[in-house]
């Protein structure tokens, strides 16, 4: 995933980054980078313009040179790990997965809670593991372990759901015999057998005594017991409404229908799942964040959102939906760990709060 902020308190004037990130998202791309070189010609350490270049020229399908600008930051700026990150992310695009992977370790290095760069060495890890088991595959035809773990790990990396497994194609074997019952022998004659010795017949137990007679008794009628009162119901405070399927199927049915909002970028069903108190991300106001998701969807060609391996809980009026994210665009493919919180809002769930990779 690439990042297109660096987290960074830069020198670059605000209005030279706002008219170029307007025409990153009108992806006028070429008339940015003018805009970002002219920059640079007068200040040419500045961070953050070097940062937005280097995404510019990703936009562009220009990956060596991008390579190159956010190789020379992480060498000016080692405590920056958006650089990291954005070298990996174009690292393993070309297949070069160890190379991916060092920017990655050394992101994480330089802020170990960078939740963005662990999960992309995930990524990176799944993919040495497909090759290696594809290497052992080529070794050894046979090796059925190698192919169940390959399938497993391609699957992981691709969707994010186990694979469903296959039994192996070996006969069953067959169950075993019941035991025999052992044979009847036949008892020896009577001359070849040992007299056994004479046993007692038992006598007969002798019949106890009647008891001595005793005057009738008239038994009197028990007291009456009083009914036990029923116990009191529970307190309201007490009572935990049991939440039914329907209801979840509810929750589900909300993030279903912003999960196709947003593969058919209806950027105004898209934006009418979010709640009016949605937390925004990074102190964004709303309308800032609103124009973003804008620009990010209507530029694309084509998106495709699916909700993999759903978990529901809820709670009052407040659900949480964790899942795998499986996005693929004309520009991207991602496939991560999402967290939604939803409210219920005049009989409607909303989304008040969203993160990834948790």
């Amino acid at each position: 995933m690439i990042i297109y902020a660096l987290n960074f308190a830069a020198p670059a004037h605000a209005d030279e980054l706002t008219d170029i990130d307007r025409l990153i998202r009108s992806s006028q791309y070429p008339a940015a980078l003018s805009k970002a070189d002219a920059f640079l010609s007068a200040k040419p350490r500045d961070p953050q313009m070097r940062f937005i270049k280097g995404v510019i020229l990703t936009e562009m399908n220009r990956q060596q040179d991008a390579i190159v600008v956010f190789t020379r930051l992480t060498e000016d700026y080692p405590n920056l790990p958006e650089p990291f990150n954005n070298l990996a992310v174009l690292y393993a695009a070309q297949g070069q997965y160890e190379k991916a992977r060092s920017a990655l370790d050394k992101a994480i290095r330089t802020n170990p809670s960078y939740a963005t760069a662990y999960e992309n060495l995930g990524d990176i890890h799944a993919r040495l593991a497909s090759i290696a088991y594809d290497r052992a595959l080529q070794l050894d035809s046979g090796n059925t372990s190698a192919k169940s773990k390959l399938t497993l790990v391609r699957y992981l990396a691709v969707n994010g759901a186990p694979p469903i497994q296959v039994a192996d194609s070996k006969p069953l074997p067959k169950p075993a015999a019941a035991a025999a019952a052992p044979p009847v022998v036949a008892a020896p004659p009577a001359a070849a057998q040992k007299a056994a010795p004479a046993k007692l017949a038992a006598a007969p137990l002798p019949t106890p005594a009647a008891p001595p007679a005793r005057p009738l008794e008239i038994a009197k009628a028990p007291a009456p017991q009083a009914k036990p009162e029923p116990a009191p119901p529970p307190k309201a405070s007490q009572q935990k409404p049991a939440r039914s399927d329907a209801e979840r199927d509810a929750v589900m049915a909300a993030v279903s229908s912003w999960a196709r909002a947003w593969s058919a970028r209806d950027v105004k069903a898209y934006l009418g799942h979010y709640a009016a108190d949605f937390d925004t991300p990074g102190n964004q106001s709303r309308k800032a964040w609103s124009d973003e998701r804008q620009a990010r969807i209507v530029g694309k060609g084509r998106i495709s959102v699916r909700v993999e391996a759903p978990q529901v809980s809820i709670e009052n009026n407040r659900a949480t939906v964790r899942f795998r994210q499986a996005y693929v665009s004309d520009r991207l493919t991602a496939n991560s760990r999402k967290t939604l919180v939803l409210v219920k809002q005049r009989g409607k769930w909303l989304i008040q709060k969203e993160s990834t990779g948790n």
